[in-house]
């Protein structure tokens, strides 16, 4: 690398003060340093991975020793090379500036010159009501319902699994949800019809707290230092999940063993298993459902600023998209070959089945196409078939036989 590269890392004496950090391996520092401002434990795994594959790719330099050239040839590389999605491209980035301006403490006034990803404007998948009955109907037991309480309420999939007890105001119909995006709470409606359904599995939870209050275990997992401050607070029933993990696990940060709440992955594969069984032709995700809640509340007349509140969208614009979704299918413009009627008559060709010919060839051979020298009706110069798979070539019909490579290809794709 040059010189000049070098020269424009410099210490951040303008930065705002950070504590200092104590633990000694890089990686160890980044996670310090996560912790420390409360990033959640997933942007903690990613940023570790990143910093991890930087550094290899590297040859295992310190990023105190690399710069401009070395951070854009990184990801030059998972661009051109890996051809990954520009939220992966993105997410790499904001690792590597994390690195260098909130663990090493380095000033980056190249910054600006980093080429950031352009984000794709796609629209959101979104699954009809029949669509979401037939895939509710594939799938059974606490899966059902929380993929359920997804669509009726618009939570996302992590707002979803970390409900609490305390969470759930049946007198008012409500659901608090706790440190949703960007760390805000918000409250969305409790479907009447999931009432039931949700109290026989706070039943079904409850059972499984009276077993860890009887096995002593160390409680659930507690926001921030609630734990310390209410040391009594992670084995108490309000604080405990409404969807809770089966089994004991151990909490990746602090290695005790405590009760987790249902597993993501577990409850994708259970999605994606019904999504395959109801014939679904889309690619939908347990995120589908939180597009889906939103497009149907405005197709039932709700204003955006309602959507916007229950979505916890903090810009109307995010909210706005599901408004172009709605364009799709019947709102939408009416297609000027709609507009001419039925297309039947003599315009249309008609395709009809003949007398397959005798194979030759043997079992490799092509069979020869049989060539009529029956003309062509010469007023509308088109073929008028009485029966045979045949291409109409000119004012000349010759006919596919069965024997032919085409149709023995295609009998072995429908097969």
């Amino acid at each position: 690398m040059a010189d000049s590269s070098r020269t424009l890392l410099r210490p951040a004496g303008e930065l705002s003060p950070l504590p200092p950090l104590q633990a000694v391996k890089l990686l160890d520092q980044v996670r310090e340093r996560v912790r420390s401002l409360h990033y959640s434990l997933r942007t903690e795994q990613a940023y570790v991975h990143w910093v991890r594959a930087f550094v290899r790719f590297h040859g295992l330099r310190h990023p105190r020793d690399l710069g401009q050239d070395e951070l854009e040839a990184f990801l030059s590389w998972l661009a051109n090379e890996r051809h990954v999605a520009v939220s992966t491209h993105k997410q790499a980035l904001s690792a590597l500036l994390f690195l260098y301006t909130k663990v090493l403490d380095i000033n980056l006034p190249w910054l600006r010159q980093i080429g950031r990803p352009r984000s794709k404007r796609r629209l959101p998948v979104v699954l009809t009501r029949d669509d979401i009955a037939r895939v509710f109907r594939w799938m059974d037991g606490e899966y059902r319902l929380f993929a359920q309480l997804l669509y009726g309420t618009g939570l996302r999939l992590s707002e979803g699994l970390q409900l609490r007890v305390k969470d759930l105001d049946f007198d008012h119909g409500a659901i608090i949800v706790r440190e949703g995006k960007g760390g805000k709470d918000r409250v969305v409606m409790l479907p009447t019809s999931l009432i039931p359904a949700l109290r026989a599995q706070l039943a079904h939870a409850r059972c499984l707290w009276v077993a860890d209050q009887a096995g002593q275990h160390g409680g659930v997992y507690m926001p921030d230092a609630l734990d310390r401050k209410y040391p009594r607070s992670a084995s108490s029933w309000i604080w405990f999940w409404v969807f809770p993990q089966g089994k004991h696990s151990v909490d990746p940060r602090s290695g005790e063993i405590r009760r987790h709440h249902m597993f993501d992955q577990g409850f994708q594969r259970a999605f994606k298993r019904a999504l395959v069984s109801a014939q679904i032709g889309k690619l939908a995700t347990p995120h589908t459902l939180r597009h889906s809640f939103a497009t149907h509340l405005l197709q039932a007349g709700y204003d955006i600023r309602t959507v916007q509140d229950l979505l916890g969208h903090a810009d109307v614009a995010t909210t706005m998209i599901y408004t172009h979704v709605l364009k799709l299918g019947g709102g939408a413009v009416r297609s000027p070959v709609d507009m001419l009627g039925p297309l039947s008559g003599p315009g249309v060709a008609e395709v009809s089945r003949a007398p397959s010919a005798p194979r030759r060839g043997g079992s490799t051979g092509i069979a020869p196409a049989q060539v009529s020298a029956e003309p062509a009706d010469p007023a509308s110069n088109r073929s008028r078939h009485t029966g045979g798979d045949a291409l109409s070539h000119g004012p000349w019909r010759v006919a596919v036989p069965e024997a032919s490579y085409c149709a023995r290809l295609m009998s072995r794709v429908w097969r």
